[in-house]
């Protein structure tokens, strides 16, 4: 029986939506639970796990500048005091567990975890462990990854395949694809439909390519959901106007289960999150990796798939000359989407929250 348990991270999506299903899989199992995140001040987790139903508690931390070199005293000096703050909120809330899922908030907390002897497990989602995971993986208790050959990046006895967790809507999909067409006011006969999201804030580079072809898009009659992000909505409004194909575009996707239900082929930046929902769904893809991420951990991600014929990859340099070109032929190649299909497939490690709660269960038994 799990009394209590602090679970740690966030800052994007990709690290907030695998923490909330660890979360839920834990209430699953243990109705009773006491669960309580930490995040970072001002990150998105402050926000969104409060939506979800649990309780947060922000610390003053933020990532080091490694442009600026001479700027990471004060980061030290926030680190120092986010630690001093973590222990408090530890020694005070007293967890069987802390879990950490990368970000900002993960390092101090599960430091301060260990620090006071409490057992510790690391959810690392990418294929190139991040500088927080690699900092705490030593004296954690348990590592719990979604691909294989991590033995380079932590310690091997440490290490269990588990996958990434998903969202509940994405892992167990039930909805019809007329509810989908209906909900993004798509035709009833819209016969392909590709999806194409940049990750929570947009992507320059993907929405271009769309933006700058949108004619080639119209001629060719298929289906387009396009999330743009907040700072490229209003000038994908412009750019459509004029165009009459089936297209349906916003800065969000509230309902990625219904987008997913409808795609074809979807077109994403590569965070480790929407690997483990494209490998789940087995959608034929096009992934487009950020240049803007720490260890250029998306390339490294995307890579993982390409190179097993899982996945196609398109380097966000080229993307503005490549990425309509390619979509569309891909769309028209119905062989060629099969094979990616059954390859993505292959990587899928489906119950992933239920294997890390069974993790976690072992570590304290």
């Amino acid at each position: 029986m799990i009394r209590k348990a602090i679970i740690s991270g966030g800052g994007t999506g990709g690290h907030i939506f695998p923490a909330i299903s660890i979360a839920e899989a834990l209430r699953r199992r243990y109705p009773d639970i006491d669960i309580l995140f930490i995040g970072a001040e001002g990150r998105m987790e402050m926000q969104r796990v409060p939506q979800a139903g649990f309780p947060i508690q922000g610390l003053k931390i933020r990532g080091l500048d490694r442009k600026h070199l001479w700027r990471n005293i004060g980061v030290l000096r926030d680190f120092i005091r986010a630690l001093v703050s973590a222990r408090d909120i530890i020694r005070s809330f007293q967890p069987e567990v802390v879990i950490g899922v990368g970000g900002y908030a993960s390092a101090p907390t599960l430091k301060a975890a260990q620090s006071l002897g409490i057992p510790t497990l690391i959810q690392e989602q990418n294929s190139y462990a991040g500088v927080t995971n690699k900092f705490l993986a030593r004296r954690a208790t348990k590592i719990c990854v979604a691909y294989p050959e991590m033995e380079r990046f932590f310690p091997k006895d440490k290490i269990v395949l588990t996958g990434n967790p998903l969202r509940p809507a994405i892992e167990h999909l039930s909805v019809s694809r007329d509810e989908a067409l209906s909900y993004f006011g798509l035709p009833a006969d819209t016969k392909h439909v590709v999806l194409v999201v940049g990750g929570s804030l947009g992507a320059r580079s993907i929405n271009e390519s769309i933006g700058s072809r949108l004619k080639e898009w119209a001629d060719s009659g298929v289906g387009l959901i396009w999330q743009t992000g907040t700072s490229f909505e209003e000038k994908a409004r412009r750019l459509l106007e004029g165009y009459h194909f089936p297209v349906w575009s916003a800065a969000f996707i509230q309902r990625m289960d219904l987008a997913y239900a409808l795609a074809d082929v979807v077109v994403s930046r590569a965070g480790a999150s929407a690997i483990s929902e494209l490998c789940h769904l087995g959608k034929p893809s096009i992934l487009v990796p950020s240049p803007n991420v720490a260890e250029d951990h998306q390339t490294k991600n995307a890579l993982a798939l390409s190179l097993r014929g899982a996945a196609l990859l398109i380097p966000d340099r080229d993307a503005q000359r490549d990425l309509t070109p390619h979509a569309l032929a891909l769309l028209a190649d119905e062989q060629a989407r099969q094979s990616l299909s059954t390859e993505i497939r292959k990587l899928a490690l489906p119950a992933a929250a239920d294997r890390i709660v069974d993790e976690i269960e072992s570590l304290l038994s």
